[in-house]
């Protein structure tokens, strides 16, 4: 059974980890927090980041696609916009290019 508390400590470590202008997924600190715990997946992670992710850049985690929930998205482009880090303009929607911005997640 995974520790919830160490489970949210190694998630935020992740997050603090991705320097100015990058980004990771919900899906890569998955990963880097289950090969230590060996549990998880994107989803834990983001109720994770949801709960207690407001002291740690939040905004450097993105869905799959680049994308944040709306709720996030205009004060995490403004962030963006501010760390110069890559976006992809597509319609309506801004969301970060991954093929440019994405860091692995450390927990280091």
């Amino acid at each position: 059974m995974i520790d919830p508390e160490q489970y949210a400590e190694l998630v935020l470590r992740c997050a603090e980890s991705v320097p100015r202008g990058r980004v990771t997924t919900y899906g890569a600190i998955a990963d880097a927090v289950g090969e230590v715990l060996g549990g998880g997946g994107p989803r834990q992670v983001g109720s994770v980041m949801a709960s207690h992710g407001a002291p740690v850049p939040w905004w450097r985690v993105v869905r799959s696609d680049g994308t944040l929930p709306p709720s996030h998205q205009g004060e995490a482009l403004a962030r963006y916009r501010e760390e110069g880090t890559p976006l992809k303009e597509s319609g309506v929607r801004t969301r970060v290019d991954l093929s440019a911005a994405f860091a692995e997640p450390s927990l280091m």
